[in-house]
């Protein structure tokens, strides 16, 4: 028997069937009908061969359990798929037995096997979940009990915590109030202060001009002849001179020095350059900073706020240069018909501007600027507000470009355009800028330059693709000169303005000759 078995699997006869029936497969669309038919009975024969040595290899099986071996097996396994058309009419063993239905009969008894397993795990799992519910819902009544009581408990106390909280509120309240009113005396005070630090460097430049003048006068010898001698006829000239705009001319003396006030080293120029450039770093820091909050207030465009208040700088500058230009012009006509000496005519100019340097008509020129902000293509705001809103700011920018064209070596801020390439000596770049930019997108801060000399950095902010530009105005064009200004609350809250305090520190201060004299 054994024997037997071991020759059937070393032919491979399963292994030959199944290489046919792939071959078949593969050229069935290919051979005629009465090549796919032999291809059918020929692997009908060696099936049947197969079905042959396997029922012998049965009968010597059984015959080995005795007369009623492996009867009960027959029975169950191979009767039921006995038919009519189980055997093939040549033999006495049938070589078509239905793989299909053993196939079928096998998957079937696995199904049912599985069927039952997954019956049964099914069922487990839901004795556990009934079991875990049932806990839940015990612990959920003892959650309820327990929160019942803890209501019962809360509502004897409530009505003495409710009391003692509106007493409370009322104390809070009360100190609220008090506070309001500390924080309302504050900023009165410090609006207060502020006037004295103005006053406080007024006083400080004035004494140092004193000073100045002292130390001259104590090295003079020949003073009072020469002066006498000048004020008589400067008095008779002026007779005959221009009206009240420069009618100081009448009063002015010159007073003869050791050094000349054109002189870059002239105590004058040496502290009003340093009080300048010290004024110039607060209006850095909080003046650009107030504007940036009332501009706010009206239009969201955080770089459209930036560039108004760079345009306001330029234009002061300019408006501020054109006018201390005609000044000077007028104040040089006026003093050359009586000039005698020994001093030049230009260092007797610049001493009469030294002494006068408040004599310009500081709402004309806040008025220019407003009319070139409105001709700005570059900047806009709503149609219902207009660039005065911004004209305290203007107001300082204007005295403080006029103070510095009047020094003897004035101050001037450098010449900028967008799309400019990025200069590192004169600017920074603005924390939201990108740092690989070349160009620059738009300015925030102007370079102080002395001549072609750097003294304080400007701010930049660089953005790549950067250019010109097209008009950005979406405003109305009917708009007033100089309206006056709306009582507007100032709004202390943090704000990307405010948050630029901190990101946008003090223009640095670059290489000054001055930098080592302490500020009066």
């Amino acid at each position: 028997m054994a024997e037997s078995l071991r020759r059937l699997v070393n032919i491979g006869t399963f292994t030959v069937l199944q290489d046919k029936l792939e071959r078949w497969l593969g050229n069935y669309h290919i051979n005629t009908c009465d090549q796919n038919v032999a291809r059918c009975c020929e692997i009908i024969e060696l099936n049947a061969k197969v079905q042959g040595q396997l029922f012998k290899l049965l009968s010597v099986t059984a015959e080995s359990g005795g007369m009623y071996g492996g009867a009960s097996i027959i029975k169950s396994r191979l009767l039921p798929f006995l038919g009519q058309n189980f055997f093939t009419s040549g033999g006495s063993v049938t070589a078509d037995t239905s793989l299909s239905i053993l196939a079928e009969s096998a998957a079937k008894n696995r199904e049912l096997d599985d069927l039952q397993d997954q019956y049964e795990v099914s069922l487990n799992d839901l004795e556990a979940d009934l079991k875990a519910r049932e806990n839940e819902v015990q612990d959920l009544r003892d959650e309820l009990i327990e929160t019942k009581e803890e209501l019962n408990r809360s509502l004897r106390t409530t009505t003495s915590d409710k009391m003692l909280n509106d007493v409370e509120i009322r104390e809070l309240r009360r100190k609220l109030a008090l506070a309001e009113d500390e924080v309302r005396t504050l900023r009165s005070k410090a609006g207060l202060l502020t006037d004295y630090d103005t006053q406080v460097r007024r006083l400080r430049d004035d004494i140092a001009l004193l000073t100045a003048r002292r130390d001259s006068l104590l090295r003079t010898s020949t003073i009072k002849d020469k002066d006498d001698s000048f004020l008589s006829s400067k008095d008779e000239s002026k007779r005959n001179g221009p009206g009240d705009v420069y009618s100081s001319l009448n009063s002015y003396r010159y007073t003869p020095r050791v050094g000349s006030p054109l002189s870059i080293d002239d105590p004058v120029q040496r502290v009003r350059q340093q009080n300048l450039i010290s004024r110039w770093n607060d209006m850095f820091s909080q003046d650009r900073l107030d504007a940036m909050d009332t501009l706010r207030r009206y239009s969201d465009d955080y770089e459209n706020n930036q560039r108004i208040i760079f345009l306001a700088l330029q234009e002061a500058f300019s408006v501020a240069k054109c006018a201390f230009r005609q000044f000077k012009m007028k104040v040089r006509a006026n003093l050359a018909a009586t000039h005698i000496g020994p001093e030049t005519l230009e260092e007797a100019v610049q001493d009469y501007v030294n002494r006068n340097t408040d004599l310009y008509d500081l709402p004309g020129m806040v008025a220019d600027v407003l009319r070139g902000l409105n001709r700005s293509p570059k900047i806009y705001l709503p149609p219902d507000s207009t660039f005065a809103v911004v004209q305290p700011f203007i107001r300082e920018a204007c005295k403080l470009a006029w103070q510095m064209s009047a020094l003897a070596h004035p101050l001037d801020i450098a010449v900028a355009t967008d799309a400019e390439l990025f200069d590192n000596n004169r600017y920074r770049r603005s924390y939201d800028s990108e740092y690989t930019a070349p160009l620059v997108n738009h300015h925030i801060w102007p370079a102080l330059m002395q001549g072609s000399k750097v003294l304080m950095k400007g701010e930049a902010c660089t953005r790549r693709g950067a250019s010109l530009g097209a008009s950005r105005r979406s405003r109305s064009r009917s708009r007033s000169v100089s309206p006056s200004l709306r009582a507007r609350s100032r709004s202390r809250s943090m704000s990307p303005s405010r948050m630029a305090r901190s990101r946008s520190p003090s223009p640095r201060r670059i290489a000054s000759p001055y930098s080592s004299d302490p500020l009066f």
